[in-house]
């Protein structure tokens, strides 16, 4: 159990700022996830388009929302 969050959140901000990873390290893991998401089914979309009318519908109205505060 976590008796202090906000030491663990300290903590393991200074431990991302400490490990690096090389474009080669961060491009295996990527290829790694694509190939999982492949054999699950996930990806490719079937219809990338489908369900872009919601998505612009919600940009627009965080937009308008950003521009009021």
């Amino acid at each position: 159990m976590i008796k202090n969050a906000e030491l663990l959140e300290r903590f393991e901000y200074k431990q991302l700022k400490k490990e690096t990873l090389s474009y080669r390290d961060a491009l295996k893991i990527y290829e790694s996830m694509w190939l999982e998401a492949k054999a699950l089914g996930i990806l490719p979309l079937k219809n990338p388009m489908e369900g872009i009318e919601v998505k612009i519908k919600i940009s627009r109205i965080l937009n308008s929302c950003s521009k009021t505060f």
